[in-house]
């Protein structure tokens, strides 16, 4: 419901066809002034030149972050130490950035004194979930203008058709409408030609990865260094961690690495195909779940991964600061304590390949798990745990048996 009481809106401004209309659309509906926020998550834009484009579109001032680092330290790498994947596939790229912009945007709105914060997210999609859950656990009061859900316009054809009218330049067109969202982690398109989930996505759409078929000839080796569950080298060279992220991403990308392409469930109830690259967390994935394989112990290993679904769903849904993602990243993280080592990982036309994996704290003993004599392990002892686990089938069968063939007489 729209508030004519609004004098001071902080938008989460990207740029796109969306946002830059929203700026002139705010002032025209709301008679107010605008700070467009830019969350510098590793888009790799000019933001100066974005930040140009928002004063020239009417925003009365425009707010710039560099959080990078932030969202390398305090948002991938705790998703990276749980291991999540959104319906097996989706490494979670654009949901784990909401969070991070949305907290920062209420900052801004705190400092600012502004009445309200804004957001492009459509009314269909996710991220108006995400943007809206992180601004109501800052600050319940908060008011909120979700555009998409207000406005006369249906489509993004409306939108450029709008832009056009009033001069403000977009790069989106009627010809090649789908969205793109990028950051330091991945990139992801949607919409437009994508909306046909039978249509293969055209090469030329793809912004870091090689296709498999035009990736290096040759296969690289590369050794990915952990320390608690955080990768920390690569070759042996130390890198900050959205450094580390963004090298992976250059390497991984030369070799076709990272492509997926899946129709997913979101939050509001509809199927969505969506496009994603994101080469560095694809080794990262890789990586780190071999160091686990010789770190963690089994039933640790089992619990946390049977868990790993539910803590994926909460990413994607936006529950980023909700206290059961929080309980489960506890959890987790309790686990990664010696999740220290390297994998030595083979990339190659579109794939990963782990070739070893060492640790100071495996758990792995060569001389216990050979094939070969040792004086550890009685071969003869496992017939007892055979038998043992094997009673209660024994008693189903038994019980079966009864049933079928009727009581047997005691002998």
């Amino acid at each position: 419901m729209k508030d004519k009481n609004v004098k001071k809106v902080v938008l989460a401004y990207s740029g796109g066809l969306d946002t830059s209309v929203i700026i002139r659309w705010l002032k025209e509906t709301y008679h107010c002034q605008v700070i467009a926020f830019c969350a510098d998550v590793g888009q790799g834009e000019d933001l100066k030149a974005v930040a140009e484009k928002a004063k020239k579109t009417g925003a009365g001032k425009v707010i710039i972050s560099d959080l990078k680092e932030t969202f390398a330290k305090d948002y991938l790498l705790p998703m990276l130490r749980a291991n999540a994947l959104y319906e097996g596939s989706y490494l979670l790229g654009t949901s784990i950035a909401r969070p991070l912009i949305a907290k920062r945007q209420m900052e801004i709105a705190k400092a600012e004194g502004a009445d309200a914060v804004a957001h492009g997210a459509t009314g269909k999609g996710n991220d108006q979930v995400r943007f809206e859950l992180t601004y109501l656990s800052i600050d319940p009061a908060i008011h909120i203008i979700a555009p998409w859900r207000e406005w006369e316009f249906t489509s993004r054809s409306e939108l450029i058709t709008y832009s056009h009218r009033f001069g403000i330049p977009v790069t989106a067109t009627l010809e090649k409408p789908y969205s793109i969202d990028r950051n330091l982690f991945h990139v992801s398109y949607e919409g437009g030609i994508l909306e046909d989930p039978w249509r293969e996505p055209p090469d030329s759409m793809f912004t870091w990865t090689a296709s498999p078929e035009k990736a290096k000839e040759a296969p690289q080796t590369i050794e990915v260094g952990y320390v608690a569950g955080n990768p920390v080298t690569i070759n042996g060279k130390r890198y900050s961690p959205a450094g580390l992220i963004e090298a992976l991403n250059q390497i991984g990308g030369a070799h076709g690495i990272g492509r997926v392409d899946l129709v997913e469930n979101r939050y509001v109830g509809i199927k969505s195909r969506g496009v994603y690259e994101t080469p560095g967390g694809t080794i990262l994935h890789a990586a780190h779940r071999a160091v686990e394989s010789l770190t963690l112990d089994r039933e640790v290993l089992h619990l946390r991964d049977s868990l790993i679904s539910h803590y994926s769903s909460l990413v994607y849904y936006g529950y980023w600061f909700s206290p059961e993602r929080q309980l489960l990243q506890t959890l987790f993280d309790r686990a990664q304590e010696k999740v220290t080592g390297v994998a030595r990982l083979k990339l190659y036309k579109g794939g990963v390949t782990v070739l070893g994996r060492k640790s100071k704290f495996s758990l792995y003993r060569q001389e216990i798990s050979t094939f070969e004599k040792d004086s550890v392990y009685v071969p003869q002892e496992a017939e007892g745990f055979i038998r043992l686990n094997a009673l209660r089938l024994k008693l189903l069968a038994i019980g079966q048996g009864d049933q079928k063939y009727g009581k047997r007489k005691k002998s």
